[in-house]
């Protein structure tokens, strides 16, 4: 049962009523009774009325995350219940033909909000967005294995300090049971072959949100010259590769993402020499290939939400659209631009606008042909616009309108 009551103001309440699962710290959450991330508060009107259950963290801006609209008790049978729920959810509604790698748990989006739980081979990762969830890790971790079996559950650790963020190499994972899954671990995404690390490094090494988007690409990539910005360990590039460019030419600021990337073309029984890995910043690579009037019919970027790398000229707010003039200098006339970003504050018409900037500053017309987010298997709450973050837009050169 919840360990304590908190009144809400208007604004939180209004937000409740709208079915928005955060609460977010102000002058009401200020005089809430003392309690410890992980606690449960019955969130109140000022009148008295019950409204959620949510779990606490006092120490953050979002002060607490609701559970439920019902009274409940964050229990093994509850818990329960919701990791059920979301593997059913992937079992009747994801395309997962051929794929070993996804989400399983998408926290907000299947009620467990603040966790995530992704699948790679027969090891599962969690992720705790939440310091509130940290008293119930253990019982998570049982019914995780209860429910699905894994050889072993690592849990990913966020650093807090953003300079730890450029030791690539550091383990950010422990392991929480079972067997250790060994480096590097072999998965497979739409029939293709990847190389995933879940000890060493802040990721794993394959965004599992473009599995769909890296499958819509392959339909069009047949006999085409192909351009991957920020190309990370490869994944469009081994996807373009796979489905008959011509050529795959890959930039990354980062020469061990590049090695694993050559590694993944490897895997794949596809011959690197026959591509091009270009280490270097994104921008200055695009200056130099429209100097040598290098030319490309499609050209996909899918740059980071942040860059550790400290001599990156790339800022996700304002170094769009400088980013989408330099690439279309690149395109061919027809050609496919193809722009990716996971920013979550930035929403889908102010980064349309940020699109819009870069064809005007190149002096070129860009026109949308398609717009999609993530898979099935990271849904989110109709009433959680934060849920939708991943915005993917499909675009083509045009002379000026």
């Amino acid at each position: 049962m919840p360990q304590h009551t908190g009144v809400v103001g208007p604004e939180s309440v209004r937000m409740l009523e709208l079915g928005h699962p955060w609460i977010i710290a102000d002058a009401f959450t200020k005089r809430w009774p003392a309690g410890e991330a992980g606690d449960l508060v019955e969130l109140v009107d000022q009148g008295g009325r019950f409204l959620a259950v949510a779990l606490l963290d006092p120490k953050e801006r979002i002060v607490a995350r609701v559970l439920s609209r019902s009274r409940m008790t964050l229990d093994k049978k509850w818990l329960a219940r919701r990791v059920a729920q979301a593997v059913e959810l992937r079992a009747r509604h994801a395309s997962l033909s051929e794929t070993t790698a996804y989400r399983l748990v998408n926290g907000e989006g299947d009620g467990l909000p603040g966790v995530t739980v992704d699948r790679y081979g027969d090891f599962l990762m969690v992720q705790l967005y939440s310091a509130g969830w940290r008293r119930y890790l253990k019982l998570l971790t049982q019914v995780l294995q209860d429910q699905l079996a894994p050889a072993g559950i690592y849990e990913k650790v966020r650093p807090q300090n953003t300079r730890e963020l450029e030791a690539k190499e550091k383990k950010f994972a422990r392991l929480l049971y079972g067997e250790p899954a060994g480096e590097p671990l072999l998965v497979q995404e739409n029939g293709l072959n990847f190389q995933v690390r879940l000890e060493s490094g802040l990721d794993c090494g394959l965004f599992l949100d473009q599995r769909k988007n890296r499958a819509e690409l392959m339909t069009r990539v047949a006999g085409k010259r192909f351009l991957n910005l920020f190309s990370y360990t490869g994944a469009f590039s081994v996807a373009a590769a796979a489905a008959g460019a011509s050529l795959v030419t890959s930039v990354d600021a980062s020469p061990s993402y590049m090695e694993i990337a050559r590694a993944n073309f490897g895997v794949n029984r596809l011959n690197p020499k026959r591509h091009e890995f270009l280490v270097g910043d994104c921008l200055a690579v695009l200056g130099e290939l429209a100097g040598q009037k290098k030319e490309y019919d499609i050209v996909l970027m899918d740059p980071p939400s942040f860059s550790t790398t400290s001599k990156s000229r790339f800022t996700t707010k304002g170094g769009t659209s400088d980013l989408v003039a330099a690439a279309l200098k690149v395109l061919a006339p027809g050609g496919m631009l193809i722009t990716s970003s996971n920013h979550q504050k930035v929403d889908l018409a102010d980064y349309l606008k940020e699109l819009r900037r870069g064809a005007l500053q190149a002096g070129s017309g860009l026109q949308v042909i398609s717009l999609s987010g993530q898979p099935e298997d990271f849904p989110y709450p109709v009433t959680f616009p934060e849920g939708r973050y991943l915005k993917y837009a499909v675009c083509v050169k045009s002379d000026p309108m």
